[in-house]
């Protein structure tokens, strides 16, 4: 081979080598503090479980960072996508300080957003706005109700989240009766079921219930988990995640690992992010709480 064509076929690996540097996604894991009896809001040990699974997947780099935000803004350098499993409400870590500015900077760029159980709950004067534009619908004091129950999961949308998916029931505190943006042509529903009379009636996680306006929509399907895509930003939102077990679930686990490699930028696979979990992998990395 002559001096020339070695130097081409160095220049076309080393283009090649930087065009897969460039593609690799990274994805940041936010878990938020200690909450709520065992086996319940075990974000840590959720988000290390589905950082495992994601262990090697081609691409794509997760880091997940602990007790409610990381240490240092350095952590969002070079992120893809920003999810966030933690409790919500008044004390959500995205609304504390000047992290809405934050992440408003970092979802102006592209980069993907996405919020997890009582993370989709902020108060509406302070963050509801920004999740309607975000995320597309968010979870509202009030207005939204949260019961334990086991809606059945049946059909779903033609999209990356949903792939190698099959219908399934699994019980958890799913909030439905959402608060959505207007535009919803930029929303698509993944997890849709309809509660039953009782569920509706309550009572609810808190408070009990129930809300008459609730109750007026007997007979509605509802949505508890959700992507958002417009302007090329992608997000998405998920109601489930209350108890640690459901981690368990193929498709419960399934569902999550597709939206959080769609909502970096990835390629899900054609059956979906497959994954299997050791034995006692339900068991490790659970906080230390009380009884």
């Amino acid at each position: 081979m002559n001096a020339k064509c070695l130097k081409s076929g160095l220049l076309t690996f080393l283009l090649a080598a930087s065009a897969c540097l460039a593609a690799d996604k990274k994805l940041v894991l936010i878990a938020g503090k200690p909450s709520h009896p065992p086996g319940m809001h075990e974000f840590r040990a959720g988000c290390l479980l589905l950082q495992q699974c994601l262990a090697g997947y081609p691409g794509l780099t997760v880091a997940v960072h602990t007790n409610g935000w990381p240490a240092s803004e350095a952590a969002f350098e070079g992120a893809s996508a920003v999810v966030i499993y933690a409790d919500g409400g008044g004390g959500h870590p995205a609304i504390q300080g000047e992290r809405l500015k934050l992440l408003e900077g970092l979802i102006e760029k592209g980069v993907g957003f996405g919020v997890m159980h009582y993370a989709c709950e902020v108060p509406k004067d302070k963050g509801g706005r920004e999740f309607l534009d975000w995320v597309g619908g968010y979870y509202e004091d009030k207005y939204s109700c949260n019961p334990i129950w086991s809606p059945d999961f049946r059909k779903f949308p033609t999209h990356p989240v949903t792939r190698g998916l099959r219908p399934f029931s699994i019980k958890d505190e799913w909030y439905f009766n959402l608060r959505w943006r207007d535009d919803l042509a930029t929303v698509t529903p993944i997890l849709v079921a309809k509660p039953s009379d009782q569920v509706r009636d309550g009572p609810y996680v808190w408070p009990a219930g129930p809300y008459p306006h609730v109750q007026a929509a007997k007979g509605r399907e509802e949505t508890m988990m959700w992507v958002s895509e417009r302007g090329g930003r992608r997000a998405f939102g998920f109601t489930g995640g209350h108890f640690h077990d459901n981690w368990g679930d193929d498709n419960f686990r399934k569902v999550i690992l597709n939206a959080l490699v769609w909502v970096s930028g990835a390629e899900v696979p054609a059956e979906g992010v497959a994954s299997t979990l050791p034995p006692d992998a339900l068991k490790q990395n659970l906080d230390i709480k009380g009884r």
